[in-house]
Formats: C-alpha cells, sequence, structure tokens
C-alpha cells in the first residue's frame, strides 16, 4: 500500500466482535485508508480476522447518519443536535409524569457492550429512570448462561470461561468460535488455540448438527439433534455417578447439593437420553469417561445449547459437568478471569443470593431475569391495550425488528408507539419509527475499553485506545450523546453533560471509602477524585474504574503501554467469587429442580420431523454488518442448509427457492445443498431481512435475504431465563 506524507499509524481495539483484537490503522487527511493485526498487542499479537480488515470501509460508510433526526408531519428531518435533545425533553417526561416510569421501555442491543458508552450510560439511564420495562439482546443469546451462573454460584456475572491455552480435552456445543471468534469467551485468534490444543496431543469435542468450520477441527463431531444439549450432558452427568468417576478434588469443601443431584438425573441414562439425542449411548458414555480421564478439561456451550426449549438446564449442566470432574476452578479447566475493571476481591463467605422473577412482564407474566424481561415480549407489552401499556421506547444500538420474535408484529407495535428515542449509526429496519434519532460518530472518532469483554478473557489483561481520529465537526461524541440522553430523559435537560460523569464518580467513591475491602476505604472522597486524570469524564470514570480494582493500575499507565499490559494466565478464585446464601456452589438449585420434570418429559421425544437452527458467518455479526460491501457476498448468503437425502424426499433444488413456514409465519428462501447440516435439520442465517420500507442501507437492501426470526411468534420461550427459542423449532418446508 503506497502511502502519502500524510499517512500515520494508529491503534485501535476492534469494536466488530468479542475478540476485541488490536488493530493497527492506516490514517490519511482524517480518515482510515488500512487495518491489519497489531502484531505488538499483548493479548491478539496480530491476529485480525475478514470484519477488523473491513474497520476502514465500516468506518466511512456513506450511509451512516451524519446529524440527527427528528419526525416532523409523520417524516423524519434532519436537525441539530440542541433541537434533537429539547424534543426529547419536551415529550418524555410527560409520559412518564402521567403514566409512571414503567411506560418507558428501554431496549439494549448487542452492540452497546462493544462501545464505552453502552458500558457506562445505560446503567446510570436505568438508575434514574427507575422504570421495570428493560429488554436487551440477552433474551435472544446468553440470558440462560447468566441464570445458572446466579443460581451456581450467586452472581450472573460469575461465568467461567475454558482456559484455552492449557486444557487437555475440549467439549464444545452449540458453538462455532472458528466463525464467530468465540463468545462469552475472549478468545482473539480461537481457531489458533484449537488447532494448539490438537497438536499438543489434546482432544477438542465438537457437539452440533452443523459440521462446522470448528467440528471440521475436531478429534470427534457428534451431530446431535438440536435442542438435545442438556440430555447429552444429563446423561454424561449420570455416567460420572453411575461409574464413580466424579472427582470434586479441591472443590469438595467449596460444593454442595452433589447427592441431590444424583438423584435428579437418575433417570437420564445414556440409553435413556439416546433417542432423544440421536446420539450413540456408548458415545455417551465414551465421553464421559475420557472427561473423566482428561488431566485437565473444560465444557463450554453457547449460543446453540442457549437459545433452545432447555437453553438454562444445558447452562447449568456445563457447569455441573466442570464441577464434578473437578476441572471448574483449576488450570487447564474453566476459570474466573479477573478483569482490570472489577472490583477488588472481597473475602469470601455467603452473600445475597441470585432470585428470580421479582416481578413479572403485564401481558404474558414473564418472570424478570437479571432485571430483564423477555425480548419476544416487548411486541405485546406495546400493542395489548390496558394499564401499565408501553408508550415509549428508548433503542440504544438495538434492532429488535429483525433479532427479535415476529418482527412484523413487533414493526406494526413501533408504528403505533407514542415517543421513541433511538440512538443508531443506520436508518434500519427499527430506528426508522423512531420519533428522534441520535447517531453515534464512527469507530475511529471513539476511544475504546472492553469493560464487558475483559470479565471473559481467557487471560488476564488490559488495554485502551484513545480515538484514533479527531471528532469531526457536526458529530457529537458518544459517550456525550448518552450523557445528554440522560439529562433529558430524567428531568435535567440543559444541565452540563459533564455533571452526570461528576455524579457517578462522587456515588461510587463515597461509596467506596466506607467498604473495608475497597483501596481507598478510609480516605476522603473528594481527594480521591481529585487524583482522577483523564482529558474527559469517561477516561476519569476509568481511571477511578482501575484505582478501585485488583491489580493497582491508574489511566496514566494505560497510556504509557498502548499495547496493553498482561495480567497473566487465569487463576482459581473460589471461593472468593462465590456470593451464593450458603456460601458455597449450589449444584441443585430449587429453580432448576422445579424445571427438570419439564426435561425428563422430552426423553420420550425422538427424532421426528424437520428443525432449523440458524449458523453464524465469519464476515457478519447478527444484523450489524450487512452493509458492507466487502463483508456482505462470498459464502456469507442467505440461503437454507438442506442435506441431500432431505432435499431429494422433500422435492427441493439446489438455488431454486423454498417455502419454510412455522409457528409465526413463513419465509421463501433459496436452497443451498450440503451435507454439512444432518439429516431433519435445515439451517436459516441469523440477522436477514433488509427489505422493509423507510431504511437507509443501500448495500445491505439490495441483498436482503429473510428474516428467519419471522417464522416464530414469541410463544417459545425457555421459562427460567426468557430466551427466546431460535433454534431446534420444527419447521415445514416445501418447494415454493
Amino acid at each position: 500500500m503506497s502511502r502519502t506524507p500524510a499517512a500515520r499509524t494508529a491503534l485501535r481495539i476492534c469494536p466488530l466482535c468479542e475478540a476485541t483484537c488490536g488493530l493497527s490503522l492506516t490514517v490519511e487527511d482524517g480518515r482510515v485508508t488500512g487495518a491489519r493485526g497489531d502484531r505488538d498487542d499483548i493479548f491478539s499479537r496480530g491476529f485480525i480476522c475478514p470484519k477488523g480488515a473491513s474497520f476502514g470501509e465500516l468506518d466511512a460508510d456513506p450511509d451512516r447518519l451524519r446529524t440527527p433526526l427528528v419526525r416532523t408531519g409523520g417524516r423524519l428531518r434532519e436537525a441539530s443536535w440542541a433541537e434533537a435533545f429539547d424534543t426529547i425533553a419536551a415529550r418524555l417526561p410527560p409520559l412518564v409524569a402521567e403514566h409512571g416510569p414503567d411506560c418507558v421501555a428501554v431496549v439494549l442491543g448487542n452492540p452497546n457492550v462493544h462501545t464505552m458508552a453502552g458500558a457506562l450510560y445505560p446503567p446510570v439511564l436505568l438508575s434514574l429512570l427507575r422504570t421495570r420495562s428493560l429488554f436487551t439482546a440477552s433474551t435472544l443469546d446468553q440470558m440462560p448462561k447468566h441464570v445458572s451462573s446466579g443460581l451456581l454460584f450467586g452472581s450472573a456475572a460469575a461465568i467461567p470461561v475454558p482456559d484455552l491455552d492449557r486444557t487437555g480435552h475440549l467439549l464444545l456445543l452449540g458453538a462455532n468460535p472458528v466463525e464467530s471468534n468465540g463468545s462469552l469467551c475472549t478468545a482473539p485468534d480461537f481457531p489458533g488455540k484449537l488447532k494448539a490444543l490438537r497438536k499438543r496431543g489434546g482432544t477438542l469435542t465438537v457437539v452440533d448438527p452443523r459440521r462446522t468450520r470448528t467440528a471440521r477441527l475436531a478429534t470427534r463431531h457428534l451431530p446431535i439433534r438440536p435442542g438435545a444439549d442438556a440430555l447429552l450432558l444429563a446423561g454424561i452427568a449420570h455416567v460420572l455417578f453411575e461409574e464413580k468417576l466424579t472427582r470434586l478434588g479441591a472443590l469438595e469443601e467449596h460444593v454442595e447439593g452433589v447427592d441431590g443431584l444424583r438423584e435428579a438425573l437418575r433417570d437420564f441414562t445414556p440409553d435413556a437420553v439416546a433417542p432423544a439425542c440421536d446420539v450413540d449411548a456408548e458415545d455417551i458414555r465414551s465421553l464421559a469417561r475420557e472427561l473423566a480421564a482428561a488431566p485437565s478439561a473444560a465444557v463450554y456451550g453457547r449460543i446453540g445449547s442457549c437459545t433452545v426449549e432447555h437453553g438454562t438446564l444445558a447452562s447449568w449442566l456445563v457447569d455441573v459437568l466442570n464441577v464434578l470432574t473437578g476441572n471448574l476452578d483449576r488450570p487447564g479447566g474453566a476459570l474466573f478471569p479477573l478483569a482490570a475493571t472489577d472490583r477488588a476481591p472481597r473475602p469470601p463467605g455467603p452473600g445475597k443470593g441470585f432470585a428470580l422473577g421479582r416481578w413479572a412482564s403485564r401481558v404474558g407474566g414473564h418472570p424478570e431475569a437479571k432485571s430483564e424481561l423477555p425480548m419476544a415480549a416487548l411486541a405485546e407489552e406495546i400493542d395489548t391495550p390496558g394499564a401499565g401499556r408501553i408508550r415509549s421506547v428508548l433503542a440504544v444500538a438495538a434492532n429488535p425488528v429483525l433479532s427479535a420474535p415476529d418482527g412484523d408484529r413487533l414493526d406494526r407495535a413501533l408504528a403505533g408507539i407514542d415517543f421513541m428515542v433511538s440512538v443508531d449509526p443506520y436508518l434500519n429496519e427499527t430506528s426508522r419509527h423512531a420519533h428522534v434519532v441520535l447517531p453515534p460518530p464512527p469507530p475511529s472518532q471513539s476511544a475504546h475499553f472492553d469493560f464487558a469483554f475483559n470479565a471473559f478473557a481467557v487471560r488476564n489483561q488490559v488495554r485502551y485506545t484513545r480515538a484514533p481520529v479527531p471528532l469531526e465537526p457536526g458529530r457529537m461524541d458518544e459517550c456525550e450523546i448518552h450523557a445528554r440522553l440522560v439529562l433529558a430523559v430524567c428531568g435535567m435537560h440543559g444541565q452540563d453533560p459533564s455533571g452526570v460523569d461528576d455524579m457517578v464518580i462522587a456515588r461510587t467513591l463515597g461509596k467506596a471509602v466506607g467498604d473495608p475491602g475497597s483501596p481507598v476505604h478510609g480516605q476522603d472522597p473528594d481527594e480521591v477524585a481529585a487524583r482522577l486524570t483523564g482529558r474527559t469524564g469517561p477516561e476519569r470514570r476509568l481511571d477511578m474504574m482501575l484505582r478501585l480494582g485488583p491489580y493497582d493500575l491508574t489511566l496514566q499507565r494505560l497510556l504509557e503501554r498502548p499495547h496493553g499490559i498482561d495480567l497473566g494466565p487465569l487463576r482459581p478464585r473460589l471461593p472468593e467469587v462465590l456470593r451464593t446464601r450458603s456460601g458455597r456452589i449450589e449444584l441443585l438449585p430449587a429453580p432448576i429442580a422445579a424445571d427438570l420434570p419439564r426435561l425428563r418429559s422430552a426423553l420420550a421425544g425422538g427424532a421426528s420431523g424437520t428443525v432449523l437452527v440458524g449458523r453464524r458467518h465469519l464476515r457478519s455479526n447478527n444484523s450489524w454488518m450487512h452493509n458492507v460491501a466487502s463483508l456482505n457476498g462470498g459464502s456469507n448468503r442467505c440461503t437454507l442448509h438442506v442435506h441431500p437425502a432431505d432435499a431429494q424426499r422433500l422435492g427441493l433444488r439446489d438455488g431454486e427457492p423454498a417455502r419454510i413456514a412455522a409457528d409465526g409465519g413463513e419465509v421463501t428462501a433459496p436452497v443451498e445443498i450440503t451435507d454439512a447440516v444432518r439429516p431433519g435439520v435445515v439451517s436459516l442465517p441469523h440477522g436477514w431481512g433488509h427489505d422493509r420500507p423507510g431504511t437507509r442501507m443501500g448495500v445491505a437492501a439490495a441483498r436482503p435475504g429473510v428474516n428467519v426470526n419471522q417464522l416464530l411468534d414469541g410463544s417459545r420461550l425457555d421459562p427460567l431465563s426468557g430466551t427466546a427459542v431460535l433454534n431446534g423449532f420444527p419447521v415445514e418446508i416445501t418447494p415454493a
């Protein structure tokens, strides 16, 4: 690549998936013209995927909104920032005053956890607004893991991750990290880590109805019947008990409920679960024995095992197996990361525990989980008349019209909403309904710190990058957008947005100085605040969190180490992470025990009928990136994968359209015949369906695909977590 004299190099952590790779950007005339992996990054060591390589193209997308939009006379028009926030302050607080805070739904999409603003400000908004109408992408993805961790360990944030660099046997369920780059397991170059496992003589077992790129690397691939993950795991646990293979080791003193668990899983013999899983009973026994015999092992399940009818039970059993084999909280097993902005470790002991169902949704009566209601219930909460109806929506980086079940119903519901604000760079299928759209600047014009993903990293480390490109005239910093939104929504419009950060700092330090376990215990909070450094309020907050964290770090130290600071491999953290009422790992919590009869009834289900699963692609991330031309093409297509035997049976031909029908409706997609999917299963990718009028995403609209979630009506949910069943649901396939 030729460079002009004005070209310079700048560092930026990639915000486009959970791998959080370090990028080295070429910047010319205020524009990113190239992106490669940062070889000196202490975590990613130069690894990059196609999404990271497209950083400049995404950053400069001409369809990104540059100014706010305000709806006048039914049409969205460009407006000033002042008019946008004035409109919010004039419209939303009166609704809250008349109908109460629950009339406002806060809808948070997946990209929030990929930005500093999305991590720092929505919690402030929720604490001041005090609405119980919170809907996030978690109930379309990972909520079962939060719930199972909360019940097992007492904290929904206590999620162990596989120690990829040291494990001897890795069992993956419903995960395709070669293409997704990992999820709830932050690991740059996940493919390289799997290859290294095999090279050092380790075992990789992949359980997936598709022969994915990950499955092709496996020692053993078990093409399970979709939705049967919990049954398979229960069968493995049964063998461990039956053959006396359980080895708790150092966990013994921290665990309770082993005898109750043995009795609860008595009926889940390999022979009993095999027909429903469509996995040979001897394979289940062999897998159990190999896990028990491995010098170290880790079980890891992700979205394919979460977004199914027994998602919470499957997530629970993942860690049950890690406990029963003695591999939880030990090197080479599954360990709890310790991020630089985590609170300093507290003395072990009983905690408050984790509660489910403290309130329920108005229409469907769905219990809350982690203060959230199911995203699948959002439409009915808007369009069902009566007291308590949702009248306003604050959508932050969210596109539930595509990502949630029955997008058509939600589309209609949002069209009739009293007032809606969307923080989004695009006019997409959801934001097109907003009365005010607040567009954040491109990623190159924002600083970056991974508050969420560092807590799931396979190695403790910390990195921070300031914005590589100055903020363009007319744009507003993303953190300032969020701070001003907090002020406008919560009756403080017109105040200095820096006051939001000052308020958080004052409150946080006020509590910290009174906490005996805090590094600033007993100090004057004003003096502590005066020592904080940083150019902006968000940087001062980051500096505060680092100082209150476990590693005695400061923002200045991070700025002096632009490629990051390595904090070492994961290490055992029990019992300090436990916050259950008993202060121990509670292997058989009451909500889990109450749901096991539902799993037991699934034993009678054999492999019959056709079911559908989603699939990931390395060039995509949900519905985010279909407007980037270099990523929207090649094998990244919205096609229906069908096994050759099924295609022959159903009269389908390669490349010709097929009609897919289910609970919520039907869609038509071209057939792609492949033996990479097992018989009886078809696969359609998630995040497509860019064919609705009123959007401004030209590349995506040119190849719209179909919305797989339109096949669902929102009635299929995992009852414990409220997570939508997006995989393993029955469909009818016919030639179109």
